[in-house]
């Protein structure tokens, strides 16, 4: 049965040259259609909270906001996913401690481009001198849901990244862990003060309200984190996590300019 759905999913792929080089060639077209995607995609979804009249998203900062926090939450879930895999599964030698440095130092930049627009949200509420967006915001701060804002946007989301400066903890894993764990919950913690911050306390005073979650919801909540863990664990038990073309293109001999150590060794005995 294995070897009966890998050849319908193969597609008539025989590994030869042909194959290779439009398999290279498309994979270098997706690669660069991915990145207006990411802006793209983003963006129109920052729109649909722009383009209304709430304070907190009526706001011109919410693309570029978005796009930051995408990949900023996104580089910090795969390298939740990837450590325990790596350490599980022996793969050191192939995500090697180089690969997650750079990855922190991303997490650092767009970390930092987070923070910025958490700035300058509340420079803008004061500067623009609007009664209603500076209360949104002091409520933000200090209202019912205060602590939202304190431990998961400010320590999560712009203090605990800021650890990345160093290079010691971009090379420890259990660093880089702990501030990708800090990172997802923050990313959450933000998109719920950006939903239920902004309605739960709009214009009209007698429609204030709290949002408290029924059992539906944390049912919910708890069965996509169930579903996405259940696909991941069968993708890295039927599919392989590494691909092995990647790593066999970035190898020394693949290199066609290289010069054989042992063939030159070889000729000058000779």
């Amino acid at each position: 049965i294995k070897k009966f759905l890998y050849g319908i999913f193969a597609v008539g792929w025989r590994g030869s040259n042909r194959h290779w080089r439009h398999y290279e060639m498309a994979y270098l077209l997706l690669a660069g259609i991915s990145t207006p995607l990411v802006l793209s995609v983003h963006s129109v979804v920052s729109f649909d909270f722009a383009t209304s009249i709430l304070p907190t998203w009526h706001t011109t900062i919410f693309p570029p906001y978005f796009v930051a926090g995408a990949i900023f939450g996104g580089f910090a879930m795969v390298l939740t996913l990837m450590l325990p895999a790596r350490a599980l599964f022996k793969l050191h030698d192939i995500i090697t401690l180089q690969h997650i440095d750079k990855m922190a130092k991303i997490i650092l930049l767009t970390g930092s481009i987070v923070s910025y627009a958490y700035l300058m949200e509340f420079f803008m509420a004061w500067y623009s001198g609007n009664q209603y967006e500076r209360f949104a915001f002091w409520n933000r701060v200090l209202g019912p849901y205060w602590w939202y804002w304190w431990v998961g946007m400010l320590f999560c989301n712009a203090l605990s990244p800021q650890l990345f400066w160093f290079r010691w903890c971009r090379r420890n894993v259990y660093v880089v862990y702990f501030v990708c764990m800090c990172v997802n919950a923050g990313m959450w913690f933000e998109r719920f003060i950006i939903i239920v911050g902004g309605l739960h306390r709009d214009f009209l005073p007698s429609s204030w309200g709290l949002f408290i979650p029924t059992w539906v919801d944390i049912w919910t909540f708890i069965g996509t984190h169930g579903i996405f863990l259940s696909l991941f664990l069968l993708f890295i038990r039927f599919l392989p996590m590494i691909a092995m073309s990647e790593v066999k293109i970035v190898l020394p001999e693949s290199d066609v300019h290289r010069h054989d150590p042992i063939a030159v060794t070889e000729k000058e005995h000779a």
